[in-house]
């Protein structure tokens, strides 16, 4: 793939798009963040690739035509904003039950040693958790049917290159937040503020839940 595939006024733009909206605070990074202070880095990492992983299936599903069919085919797209909203919904009562809990859970030591290590399982369910907060959202497939289009020239040669792009762009971003809030001074505000966090993320779930469940309605 030459260079200029990667590097086209309108594929920088995509990339720009798809930064802000993944840097900015929302869902997956306070979760992210919530499992690296309490959990250890390989448990948010586990997380985070989960993520990547389901904001890459929507991608390749937006790049190969599949999106426009998804989004004329109503019940199934109604039937995944009603299992989306429920799904944040049920993770806004997790995070609330965490805020009322009096007794902070114990962070996690950020090392690096095997012992420290979650098993494999718990990994495993821990990158589920993170690809079906993005697979439950259809407001997702919205999200790449608008990168794809504004990263488009007059071919499809580029989308190879904007999935390429966007997928380093989400590793870098989700990644960081993973080993930057798994770090000790992170982990120690976290200790800190822990029930005023968790209360926050209970409501950003909430919030999205139950907006997710409002647009089914419509």
């Amino acid at each position: 793939m030459s260079t200029h595939a990667f590097f086209s006024a309108n594929l920088l733009l995509a990339y720009a798009a798809y930064f802000v909206g993944t840097a900015s605070p929302g869902p997956s990074n306070l979760a992210i963040m919530s499992i690296a202070a309490t959990q250890g880095r390989h448990a948010a990492l586990a997380f985070a690739f989960g993520v990547i992983s389901g904001s890459m299936f929507w991608a390749t599903v937006a790049t190969v035509g599949i999106a426009a069919a998804l989004l004329a085919y109503s019940q199934f797209l109604f039937a995944i904003k009603i299992f989306g909203g429920l799904y944040l919904l049920w993770l806004a009562f997790k995070s609330g039950r965490t805020a009322f809990r009096r007794t902070a859970l114990a962070p996690a030591a950020a090392t690096s040693s095997k012992a420290d290590r979650p098993p494999p399982q718990a990994l495993r369910a821990l990158y589920v958790r993170g690809a079906l907060l993005h697979l439950t959202n259809p407001k997702a497939v919205l999200v790449w049917a608008s990168i794809v289009a504004l990263s488009s020239d007059h071919a499809s040669r580029s989308h190879g290159g904007v999935i390429a792009g966007c997928a380093a762009i989400g590793v870098v971003v989700f990644c960081s937040y993973a080993i930057v809030f798994s770090m000790d001074t992170a982990r120690r505000f976290y200790t800190r503020t822990r029930r005023a966090l968790d209360g926050c993320l209970a409501v950003v779930f909430g919030v999205a839940g139950i907006r997710l469940l409002a647009w089914s309605s419509r």
